[in-house]
């Protein structure tokens, strides 16, 4: 399962959405990365992304990392 996280930051004084992701794998491991984009675009994409190559929770930060 791939859900998007929705949370506030504060950058340069203003608030403003952020988005992360959690993945859930099916024998219920999960695993999640906050903070990642404030673009709603770019993290449809890395969803979309993370669905297509089925990514585990055990390989989140990695695939995140090498997205960034």
């Amino acid at each position: 399962r791939y859900m998007i996280l929705v949370d506030e930051m504060t950058v340069g004084g203003m608030s403003c959405e952020s988005y992360g992701v959690r993945v859930t794998g099916p024998d219920g491991d999960c695993a999640e990365i906050p903070n990642i984009t404030v673009s709603a675009g770019r993290i449809d994409e890395l969803v979309d992304l993370l669905r297509r190559n089925q990514v585990s929770p055990v390989t989140l930060r990695d695939v995140v990392d090498d997205w960034l």
